[in-house]
């Protein structure tokens, strides 16, 4: 079996933990791909010294057949292992060494048990939705170096003004009109989007199985603007009016400038990330638990 291990630096607390999971693998005879600057952390902060098959730093460095990913970190170093799999099919599992943790759910005190389930087949595999970004007109150059050369986002593609005017951002649904939105900017998110930046600003939580995203605009200058759930089915054809000539998009925390005249089409794109999901953890335990639902005195 091979498996990579995706991560950053992280903090002191972690260590046995972290410790315990390479012990695993060693006991267990895995092959592990460890991230490069992550090892060379492992090495010089924390003094571990893991066994490794090889290192990597960019997808195109990972063994074809690698069985699993594990991203250690927070959701935000779990969006980055996006950029790793691309359209591979490897599923990936999150331990949170970060703070709230929907997608990098698994916690360190159930590590060890999560691992022991994941390597005897005690685990589920979610596909979970991403969004495709086409773009026409403008000057596209610089656009696939900003983006990673990956046009897809696992939890929302954002509409974002470049300066302090607010902008105008017209909307098309399969070719129809829908509205003008006049705001600091627009999300478009998939249901694993809907718990993040979505739900900041006034967006429903969608469950991962939804066959829907969610459009929803950021600060408003109307106030009867309220977010929208459409279907994965639909294409959308975003285009913005603004006294700047340019425009952000973002692509999860990957952003790139567009000059004004440039045409954004977003859909669901035609491969899935794969997510391990642990047998006894679903998506509404993770709700209870990381948003503290029921946790009243009361009840």
């Amino acid at each position: 079996m091979q498996v990579a291990v995706f991560g950053r630096n992280f903090p002191s607390y972690a260590r046995e933990n972290i410790a315990t999971m390479f012990s695993k693998f060693s006991m267990l005879h895995v092959d592990v791909w460890v991230y490069e600057p992550l090892f060379e952390f492992l090495q010089k902060k924390t003094g571990l010294r893991p066994r490794v098959a090889g290192l990597y730093n960019d997808h195109s460095e990972l063994p074809a057949d690698l069985d699993f990913l594990f991203s250690l970190g927070g959701d935000g170093t779990f969006l980055e292992t996006v950029n790793l799999v691309r359209d591979t099919g490897i599923p990936v599992l999150g331990v949170n060494i970060g703070r709230l943790g929907f997608l990098s759910y698994i916690s360190q005190d159930t590590l060890g048990e999560s691992l022991d389930s994941v390597f005897s087949g005690r685990f589920d595999i979610e596909e979970r939705m991403l969004l495709k970004v086409e773009t026409q007109g403008g000057a596209m150059k610089g656009l696939d170096e900003a983006l990673s050369g990956l046009d897809v986002a696992l939890n929302e593609v954002r509409i974002y003004k470049h300066s302090g005017s607010l902008i105008t951002i017209h909307v098309k649904v399969n070719d129809e009109f829908l509205s003008a939105y006049w705001a600091d900017g627009l999300l478009l998110s998939t249901p694993t989007g809907s718990t993040a930046y979505n739900l900041s600003v006034g967006g429903p939580i969608v469950v991962p199985e939804a066959r829907s995203f969610v459009l929803s605009p950021i600060a408003p200058h109307n106030l009867t603007v309220r977010p929208l759930v459409l279907p994965d089915s639909a294409v959308l054809q975003l285009s913005v009016d603004t006294r700047d000539p340019q425009f952000q998009l973002a692509l999860d925390s990957r952003t790139v400038d567009l000059d004004v005249d440039t045409v954004v089409t977003v859909r669901r794109a035609d491969y899935t990330l794969k997510m391990i999901r642990i047998e006894n953890i679903s998506f509404y335990s993770t709700l209870r638990n990381k948003l503290m639902w029921g946790a009243d005195k009361r009840n």
